[in-house]
């Protein structure tokens, strides 16, 4: 179902923090090609539903500071189609902004919203499942959310509970969905896919933009209300200002916490397409990086790595020799700027570059 009702939202305003130091503020990981597929992850995803929707119908949210760099590597996109948000404030107050947009432009609008950082590989099972889940959601007012099948027991992921009973994994039409868990310690993780009813939160949603709009202003109005005037605002020569109050007294939350753990419209839609949530370093040495026999990942030329295992290393310089010796479960990403030493473990990472904040560091971040 690929019509002139037909939208996609494309989420690409984050700091991309967990993938300093190549990721910057200047700079995220959006607009990288951190998995060295020759295309960014922004213009990745762009191609990708430029097959599912019409592409004059593609709107890209980010921030104001970062509208150069969307239309240097989009540059055939429409200046109304990039949504300049002020300040970062979650996922919530990105898609309300894009709903109450796309409503003013097209109240029976149909929309999927994506982030711009996840690889997917068959793309034909991933067009034909966007467009089942359109048709889908065109008769039924339910929020769709896309449930990737779990192979392992991943702690970086938000799982959700179908209401399919055990053999949900099996399914191949939307179910209900019973419960959401954002990231399991690994006991829980196992626990999960062993009973056949939890996917992976691919946190790619589909649904009519009116029945989003009805249940955002139900369970969060401190985001909806800021949003009042929306009507005669948005589209207009206002629009800049109108956006900057709302986001000024704008709530942090994201549309999972704020919003699909409550309402009673929540369904998931099983898929098998490859998938990956490239969200850290961790995570790309898991889903992407290609390994060696010890488990080391190493995207330089000319490397010695010896009496080392599980090991990430990357440098932006490839004709730099990399020697590495006597490194276990670590990564080493070596910049023009940075050279960073650590344990490849999400928590302890994003504690350590925390430290980054501090003022002496600014130039670095």
């Amino acid at each position: 179902m690929k019509n002139n009702h037909c939208y996609c939202v494309i989420m690409a305003g984050g700091s991309g923090s967990r993938f300093w130091p190549v990721s910057t503020s200047a700079k995220p990981k959006q607009f990288l090609d951190v998995a060295e597929t020759g295309r960014t992850f922004l213009q990745t995803t762009y191609d990708r539903f430029s097959g599912v929707v019409p592409q004059e119908n593609i709107l890209i949210v980010t921030a104001e500071k970062y509208k150069d760099l969307v239309f240097s590597q989009i540059p055939q996109i429409q200046e109304q189609n990039v949504l300049l948000e002020p300040y970062s404030r979650n996922t919530a107050p990105c898609i309300a902004f894009a709903t109450y947009t796309l409503l003013k432009r097209d109240p029976q609008a149909l929309v999927v919203v994506t982030p711009s950082d996840h690889l997917i590989s068959d793309d034909d099972v991933f067009e034909e499942v966007m467009g089942k889940a359109f048709e889908y959601v065109h008769e039924k007012d339910v929020l769709m959310t896309l449930g990737v099948l779990p192979t392992r027991p991943d702690t970086n992921y938000g799982y959700i509970q179908a209401a399919g009973g055990k053999n949900s994994w099996l399914q191949n039409e939307p179910m209900p969905v019973k419960t959401f868990t954002e990231k399991p310690d690994r006991e829980l993780a196992k626990v999960f896919i062993g009973t056949g009813e939890f996917f992976w939160n691919a946190g790619i949603f589909i649904w009519k933009a009116s029945a989003i709009r009805e249940e955002m202003e139900k369970y969060i109005p401190e985001v909806t209300g800021l949003f009042e005037g929306w009507e005669s605002a948005l589209g207009s020569r206002i629009e800049a200002d109108f956006v900057a109050r709302a986001y000024t007294d704008c709530p942090n939350i994201s549309i999972d916490y704020g919003l699909m753990e409550k309402t009673d419209r929540a369904w998931i839609y099983p898929v098998r397409f490859g998938w990956a949530d490239v969200g850290s370093w961790d995570s790309l040495y898991v889903n992407i990086s290609i390994k060696d026999k010890e488990g080391n990942a190493c995207n330089a030329k000319n490397k010695l790595i010896e009496d080392s295992s599980d090991l990430l290393a990357l440098t932006t310089d490839s004709n730099k020799l990399v020697a590495i010796q006597g490194l276990d479960n670590y990564m080493v990403i070596d910049t023009d700027k940075v050279l960073l030493i650590c344990p490849k473990d999400d928590k302890k990472f994003k504690t350590f570059i925390a430290e980054t904040a501090m003022p002496k560091f600014e130039k670095y971040r």
